[in-house]
C-alpha cells in the first residue's frame, strides 16, 4: 500500500552499481603512437631544424677549405711532375727548354697540366707546351697573385718559382680544374647522408626518451581528458607503464584523480537529480502523496494483476474538498497547505487497513484505489472518508470543517481501462458537486451521457462562433409613468442549424449561456453581442429613429476575464454610438471576487458616459455595501419576483424593498417579466420607474423591432399585429 511519506529509492540504491572502477592494468604506447603524437612531430621538425641548421653552417666553413685544399693538391702534384720532368743538365743559361717534348706531352696526357710555359730566371722565355696559361710572366706578377682560378672553375693557372721547383727555372701552368665542382659535390652530398643518418639517429634516441619520461605521460592525459569528456561518468582510466615520481608524473597522478572523482561526483549528483526527477514526476510535493501520473500507472498495474489476472475488484474513488477555495482566499496559501497536508494524513489513516493507494491529483482533489473483494464494500469505503473529516482540522488556532464530494467508479463494471475509469470516477464527483457536495455518487450510464451532451453544446459552440449562427433579438423598455420608449434590452438567441424539416432550431440561452461561461466562449460571444448591439441602435438613429439606449448583459465570466474597458471604447468607435445610449447590466456576482478591479472597471466604464444597472437584483450576493461604492444608475427588478407579486406575499415585500431600496439610493428601478395588466398597476402603485415584458413586447428580431418603433403610440399598449406574433 502506498501511503504518505513512501517513494522509490532504486535509483539510489543503483549509485554504486554504475560506478566502474577505472582500468588497473598498464597501456603502453606503441612506436605508431608516438609518431601520430603531434608533439612528437614537433620536437622531431625542432630537432631536424636545429641539426639543419648547423650542418648548413658546417658547410658554409669547409666547403671553402675544401675547395682550397683540393687547389694546393693540384698545385703540390704539378710541382712534384715538373720538378721530375725538368732536365737537371740544362741550365738557365743556355736558354734551352729543360723539359723535352716527349716528357712534355707524358706531362699533357698523364697529369692535370694541360700546358705550361717556362721562363728563365731572368724572365725569358724557354718554351712552352699545350694550352698557353693567361697568365704573362712580368715584373709585377710575384707582387699580386701566382695562381688564378677561372670563373667556372675549370682552369687553375700557377706560377712555379724556381725555389718550387728546385731548378733555376719559373713555370707557368695552366692546370685542369674541370671535377671540382663534382669533387665539391660529391663532398656536400657525403656530408648531408651524414647529417641525415645523424639527424635519424639523434631524433629516434630523443624519442625514445621523451617518449619514455615525457611523450607517453602527456599523450596518456591526452587521451585520459577526452575519455572523461566523451564519458565523463564512466571514463576508462589508463595509467604509465612506470610510477614516475618527477613533474609530470605528479601532474598526470593528480589528472587521473580528479577525472575519477569528478566521475564519481557526476553519478552521485546523476542520482541525486533522477531521485528528485522522480520525485517530481511521481509524488505531490506538498503531502508526498503519489500523483496522477503514478496512480494512473498503479491503477493500471492493478487491472493487469488483481483484476485480469486475479479475478478482483477495484475501487476508485475521486474526492474534491468542497469550496476549498474561501479557505485559500480567506486566509491565504500557507494556511489552505496545511489544512491539505492534514486532509492527506486523514485519508491515509483512515484508509490503513485496506490495501489502498491514496494520491494527490489536484489542488483539492485526491484519487484512491481500493483493492476489495466485495462490490458493494464501496459503501463502507465513502463512509470511512466521511468519518475521517467529522472532527474539525486546526490550523494555527483555526477550526476548519471540510466536507468532500466523492465520486465513485468501480473495476471491472464500469471499465478495465485505467483512464476510462478515472473519467467515470470524475464524472460521478461531478455529479456528487452538482446534487449539494457534501455526499458520494457512483458512477451510472446516464451520467456520461449528460457530459457527452454538454460536450457536444461546446462543439456546436464552437462552430457557431465561426459560422456566424446567433442573432440577436430586442425587447423594448418603458416609463412606466409617461410610457415613452426608452429602450430595449439587447438578448442573444441561438439558431442551430440541422436536417430537420425547418433546417434547424432555436436552442435556449439557459442551456448554452452556463456552458459558454465554463468553457471562457463567452468572452468572444459577449464581445460579438455588444457589437452587434451597437451597430444596430446606431443604425435606428441614423434613421431618424428614436429607440432610446440598448442594454447590453455583462457576465461575470466576461467583466473578469477580459479588458473590458478596452473592448468596450473600441466598440463605440467602431460603430460611432454615443456612449449615453448605452448601458451595460451586470449580475451581483462580479461583486464577489477582486473588489477594488471591479469598482475601477465600472468607474472607468461610467467616465465613458455609460449607463451601469445591476441585473436581477436581489437574487444572488445583495449588500448595501456596494451600492454605495459603485456608480450604479440603474436596478432591475428580477422577473421571478414581479411574476409572483401578486400572488405570493414574500415576492410582493421583495419587490417593494427594492423599489424602496433604489429610490432611497437615487437609483431609478426598472422592473422585467410584467406580462399582465395587473402587474403593471402594481408596479406604478409602488412607484418603479421602468418595465419590460409580454404585456408589451416578447423579445424581437431587429426587423420586427424596427416595426414595433414605427408603429408604437407611446400608450403602452403594443401594436395588436406585433403581439400576437410568438
Amino acid at each position: 500500500m502506498l501511503k504518505k511519506g513512501s517513494g522509490f529509492n532504486s535509483a539510489g540504491n543503483s549509485l554504486k552499481a554504475n560506478i566502474i572502477p577505472a582500468a588497473k592494468g598498464h597501456r603502453v604506447l606503441s612506436v605508431s603512437q608516438l609518431w601520430r603524437s603531434r608533439i612528437s612531430w614537433k620536437i622531431t621538425l625542432s630537432v631536424f631544424l636545429t641539426l639543419l641548421v648547423v650542418q648548413t653552417c658546417i658547410l658554409i666553413v669547409t666547403v671553402p677549405n675544401f675547395e682550397k685544399k683540393y687547389l694546393q693538391d693540384i698545385r703540390e702534384n704539378g710541382r712534384v711532375s715538373f720538378s721530375a720532368a725538368v732536365d737537371a743538365k740544362v741550365t738557365s743559361l743556355s736558354l734551352k727548354m729543360p723539359i723535352d717534348k716527349r716528357t712534355s706531352r707524358n706531362l699533357v696526357v698523364n697529369t692535370k697540366i694541360a700546358g705550361f710555359t717556362v721562363y728563365s730566371l731572368d724572365n725569358d722565355l724557354l718554351g712552352s707546351y699545350g694550352e698557353a696559361p693567361l697568365m704573362q710572366l712580368n715584373k709585377s706578377t710575384f707582387n699580386n697573385k701566382s695562381e688564378v682560378l677561372s670563373h667556372d672553375k675549370k682552369h687553375y693557372e700557377i706560377i712555379y718559382s724556381s725555389l718550387e721547383l728546385g731548378y733555376p727555372f719559373i713555370i707557368v701552368a695552366h692546370l685542369n680544374s674541370s671535377d671540382l665542382q663534382n669533387t665539391t659535390l660529391a663532398y656536400v652530398k657525403e656530408n648531408l647522408l651524414i647529417f641525415f643518418l645523424l639527424s635519424g639517429f639523434v631524433t629516434s634516441v630523443l624519442l625514445i626518451v621523451l617518449g619514455q619520461w615525457l611523450l607517453e605521460p602527456i599523450i596518456l592525459l591526452r587521451n585520459n581528458l577526452i575519455e572523461a569528456a566523451k564519458h565523463p561518468e564512466e571514463p576508462n582510466i589508463t595509467y604509465p607503464k612506470r610510477n614516475n615520481n618527477d613533474e609530470v608524473g605528479v601532474a598526470l597522478k593528480i589528472a587521473n584523480d580528479l577525472i575519477k572523482q569528478n566521475s564519481m561526483n557526476l553519478l552521485q549528483l546523476r542520482s541525486q537529480a533522477e531521485d528528485r526527477i522522480h520525485k517530481l514526476a511521481y509524488f505531490d510535493r506538498l503531502t508526498s502523496l503519489p500523483n496522477r501520473s503514478m496512480f494512473l500507472e498503479k491503477l493500471e498495474d492493478n487491472i493487469r494483476g488483481h483484476v485480469m489476472k486475479d479475478g478482483g475488484t477495484l475501487v476508485v474513488m475521486s474526492i474534491d474538498l468542497d469550496r476549498f477555495k474561501d479557505v485559500n482566499d480567506t486566509l491565504g496559501h500557507e494556511v489552505g497547505d496545511k489544512v491539505l497536508e492534514a486532509v492527506a494524513s486523514r485519508f491515509v489513516h483512515s484508509m490503513s487497513d485496506e490495501d489502498a493507494i491514496i494520491s494527490r491529483a489536484s489542488a483539492d482533489e485526491f484519487n484512491i484505489i481500493v483493492s476489495v473483494g466485495d462490490k458493494y464494500k464501496q459503501d463502507t469505503l465513502t463512509n470511512k472518508i466521511f468519518t475521517a473529516l467529522e472532527e474539525p482540522i486546526s490550523v494555527y488556532q483555526e477550526s476548519f470543517q471540510i466536507g468532500v464530494s466523492i465520486g465513485v467508479s468501480h473495476c471491472p463494471d464500469d471499465g478495465v481501462e485505467a483512464s476510462k475509469l478515472l473519467k467515470n470516477s470524475d464524472i460521478a464527483l461531478n455529479r456528487a458537486k452538482e446534487e449539494g457536495r457534501n455526499t458520494a455518487r457512483y458512477y451510472s450510464e446516464d451520467f456520461d451521457k449528460v457530459v457527452q451532451k454538454r460536450f457536444q453544446m461546446l462543439r456546436d459552440l464552437r462552430t457557431g462562433l465561426e459560422e456566424d449562427q446567433f442573432i440577436m433579438y430586442y425587447q423594448p423598455q418603458f416609463n412606466l409613468r409617461t410610457g415613452e420608449l426608452i429602450g430595449s434590452e439587447a438578448l442573444l438567441r441561438w439558431f442551430r442549424p440541422d436536417n430537420s424539416k425547418n433546417g434547424g432550431q432555436f436552442i435556449s440561452p439557459v442551456d448554452f449561456i452556463p456552458i459558454a461561461e465554463q468553457s471562457g466562449l463567452i468572452v468572444p460571444l459577449g464581445e460579438w453581442v455588444l457589437r452587434t448591439a451597437c451597430k444596430a441602435n446606431q443604425s435606428w438613429h441614423a434613421q431618424g429613429l428614436n429607440p432610446g439606449r440598448i442594454a447590453v448583459n455583462i457576465s461575470g465570466v466576461q467583466f473578469h476575464r477580459s479588458d473590458l474597458n478596452t473592448i468596450v471604447e473600441n466598440v463605440l468607435n467602431e460603430t460611432g454610438l454615443d456612449p449615453k445610449n448605452l448601458e451595460l447590466e451586470v449580475t451581483e456576482s462580479i461583486f464577489m471576487d477582486d473588489m477594488e478591479k471591479t469598482i475601477n472597471t465600472l468607474n472607468q466604464l461610467h467616465a465613458q458616459g455609460i449607463e451601469l444597472a445591476i441585473d436581477d437584483f436581489g437574487t444572488g450576493y445583495s449588500s448595501l455595501s456596494y451600492l454605495r461604492q459603485f456608480p450604479i444608475d440603474r436596478l432591475k427588478v428580477d422577473q421571478s419576483f414581479v411574476r409572483n407579486a401578486l400572488s405570493n406575499s414574500d415576492d410582493m415585500a421583495i419587490t417593494k424593498t427594492i423599489i424602496n431600496l433604489g429610490h432611497s439610493l437615487g437609483l431609478s428601478v426598472i422592473a422585467e417579466g410584467v406580462e399582465t395588466f395587473e402587474h403593471e398597476n402594481f408596479l406604478k402603485h409602488e412607484g418603479c420607474d421602468e418595465v419590460q415584458g409580454f404585456r408589451y413586447s416578447k423579445a424581437i428580431p431587429e426587423n420586427e423591432f424596427l416595426q414595433f418603433i414605427r408603429t408604437y403610440a407611446g400608450d403602452l399598449l403594443p401594436p395588436q399585429k406585433l403581439f400576437e406574433v410568438k
